[in-house]
C-alpha cells in the first residue's frame, strides 16, 4: 500500500476519461490524475508519470513523459 505523499514515478498508458486522466500502470492498476497541464500528445501512449501519492488512488502529477 503507498502512502500519502509517497514520491511515484511509473510507467503505463495514459487513458482520458470524462473526469480527467488515468494512469493504467504496467504493475497493474490505475491511478487517477491530477495535472496541471494537459498531456494532449501523450493521450492513449505509454508513458512515465512522476508525482506525489495523495490518497484515495490519487497521483499529483509533477511531471508526464513518453516512456
Amino acid at each position: 500500500m503507498t502512502e500519502i505523499g509517497a514520491g511515484v514515478n511509473e510507467t503505463g498508458r495514459l487513458l482520458r476519461d470524462e473526469a480527467g486522466f488515468l494512469l493504467q500502470r504496467d504493475l497493474g492498476g490505475s491511478f487517477r490524475l491530477v495535472l496541471l497541464r494537459v498531456p494532449v500528445d501523450h493521450v492513449e501512449k505509454r508513458v512515465r508519470v512522476q508525482g506525489y501519492y495523495a490518497g484515495d488512488g490519487i497521483v499529483e502529477v509533477e511531471g508526464v513523459a513518453a516512456a
